[in-house]
């Protein structure tokens, strides 16, 4: 079984100490690629030089995370369209509304927003076009009106750690986006409903991910002492998708493999 964990945050300092364990935990599990998240100015090159340390293992994302949204001025744009020159990074953000945390004020998050969708439309337009990596939290209507307004301009999208309602996700399916599943299917407090919904996710729309070291899988055992998450226990999030998506585990892990290959076009 081969998984790729679709979003893992390789550049927090909990990973300083021990990433080769943590690479190597995560190849004993059969997780072989990973793509580091990257979404701030600070993190963005962190993760590029990650990615650029272990070929065909390791890549990144580049964006500004909406809690950081205050920090996308006119230079930061640049060294965005910058890194986005590197065939390492496959992906537009993290990117997006969060209106739970509230910790950039909103018209920064709307401006971040929108210059970064206008990145993946200037990528697109030059014939260079990469997915978007997104977030949304408590600003779904925002969140899809702004997409709206480029309509047409856009390559694939992926909502990233989906945590909405039932209308939420087939409002994003009616779009023919994509799903990243994480570990929040398995909080019995939040995440309970995401077990109904992933059974309507079209199998070449799901992909799964840690959010590595957030968002521990509540259902995992042995819990490691320190409560850190990581990429090797992605092979648990796919046990449990495809227990709630009534299908093989090798199966699910073959088509969300083949799906985030051909999504952030990743070797084979």
């Amino acid at each position: 079984m081969q998984l790729i964990d679709i979003g893992a945050n390789l550049t927090h300092e909990s990973f300083a100490r021990d990433l080769d364990a943590v690479l190597q935990r995560a190849r004993d599990a059969g997780v072989t690629r990973m793509v580091v998240t990257g979404a701030s100015r600070e993190h963005n090159p962190q993760a590029l030089a990650l990615a650029q340390a272990h070929p065909g293992v390791l890549w990144a994302t580049a964006g500004v995370h909406p809690h950081h949204a205050a920090e996308y001025t006119d230079e930061c744009d640049a060294e965005l369209r910058a890194l986005h020159g590197h065939a390492e990074v496959v992906a537009v953000g993290e990117c997006g509304l969060d209106y739970f945390r509230d910790l950039s004020p909103r018209p920064a998050q709307h401006k971040a927003f929108e210059r970064q969708l206008q990145i993946a439309a200037d990528l697109v337009a030059a014939g260079t076009p990469k997915p978007l990596f997104l977030h949304q939290r408590d600003a779904h209507a925002d969140f899809m009106a702004m997409l709206k307004n480029f309509d047409g301009r856009l390559g694939a999208v992926v909502v990233h750690c989906f945590t909405g309602s039932r209308e939420e996700l087939f409002d994003c399916l009616d779009r023919d986006w994509h799903i990243g599943i994480t570990g929040w299917l398995c909080d019995e407090r939040r995440g309970a409903h995401l077990r109904e919904l992933v059974r309507h996710i079209p199998a070449d729309r799901l992909m799964i991910e840690t959010d590595a070291p957030y968002l521990l899988p509540r259902t995992l055992r042995p819990m490691p002492k320190d409560r850190r998450n990581e990429p090797a226990f992605l092979a648990h999030i796919a046990a449990e998708v495809a227990r709630d998506r009534g299908e093989d585990v090798e199966a699910t892990a073959r088509a969300t493999t083949a799906t985030a290959q051909r999504f952030f076009g990743l070797p084979g």
